[in-house]
């Protein structure tokens, strides 16, 4: 009785017992840290474009570019998905030794690539967050730094001021908690979006408006996006 009792209780009251507080106390949490288009908390599937603490890939000069990811932020095509290459949703990174020489050229092409479009920057300036990749590969936060680097350019391409672009940047870091605990950080989705409000030219192409995985290609919430090559 006592083994029943407990598979019980464990099981089924805990659990529902967690479920119904976290929903009563804080719903937006407990259902993801779900957001909608202007950037605030939502509930609504329908309405997301995305999570707080879900990285996606941004391709378009005029937004932010986050940190790398091994598993591709999800992205997938019809092709990738009908031909088995599409492992289906993850997170994680590939665990390429320092030496590794496809480590190597990952970072090399990515950084070629940074300066090209960013030319009035040197190797040395490049904050190593938007050459390495996170242990999850859905990472959705840079640093203060990384962001502010980028700034001038998302500016000229957005067709806002650097000031403008600054204020977006400042009102989506979040700071240690406390004052002493964590980092600094930058979240890339909610600057993009603040991006494309600006800029009034939010197109919604949503992750989380279709429940069917086939229907949610890409995974992100701009139809004007485009894959990378999956990262190291």
């Amino acid at each position: 009785m006592f083994c029943v009792a407990m598979m019980l209780l464990c099981s089924f009251v805990y659990p529902l017992a967690l479920t119904g507080v976290s929903q009563l106390t804080m719903k937006e949490k407990a259902n993801g840290n779900l957001i909608d288009k202007e950037g605030n908390p939502t509930v609504d599937y329908e309405e997301a474009v995305g999570s707080a603490l879900v990285g996606q890939e941004f391709t378009e000069n005029y937004y932010f570019q986050g940190r790398p990811s091994s598993v591709n932020y999800n992205n997938y095509t019809e092709e990738e998905l009908e031909n088995g290459e599409y492992g289906g949703v993850s997170s994680g990174s590939y665990n390429y030794g320092n030496s590794n020489p496809e480590l190597k050229k990952r970072i090399q092409e990515d950084l070629d690539a940074f300066l090209e479009e960013h030319p009035g920057l040197a190797a040395e300036d490049i904050p190593s967050d938007l050459l390495t990749a996170s242990g999850s590969g859905l990472d959705p936060h840079i640093t203060p730094k990384a962001a502010k680097i980028q700034i001038p350019y998302v500016a000229e391409n957005a067709g806002l001021s650097e000031e403008e672009v600054t204020e977006i940047v400042e009102e989506n870091t979040e700071h240690k908690v406390l004052g002493i605990f964590g980092e600094e950080r930058v979240n890339v989705l909610k600057c993009n979006l603040a991006i494309a409000n600006a800029m009034g030219n939010f197109r919604v192409e949503g992750l989380w408006k279709k429940k069917n995985m086939k229907d949610r290609i890409p995974v992100s919430f701009f139809a004007d996006f485009s894959l990378r090559k999956k990262r190291s």
